[in-house]
């Protein structure tokens, strides 16, 4: 069951993939994907989550309108 926590005075969302506690993690600009033992993700964490989860929408419906656009 995923689970989502949201703290607005730090900006940052955390996206529960699984139970345990992470083992190691990699970030890749303002996301950091936590993996256990086994490699396997079990949290995402999103700093500045509304400027960063918005250039995500937006990318998102970018990439959607080209894709119609070329279909």
């Amino acid at each position: 069951m995923t689970k989502y926590k949201y703290d607005a005075e730090t900006d940052i969302l955390l996206i529960e993939l699984g139970k345990g506690k992470p083992d190691f993690g990699e970030q890749n600009e303002n996301i950091i994907t936590h993996y256990n033992k086994k490699g396997l993700p079990i949290e995402i964490e999103i700093l500045e989550a509304s400027k960063t989860v918005a250039k995500v929408i937006e990318t998102m419906f970018k990439e959607k309108k080209v894709q119609l656009a070329v279909s």
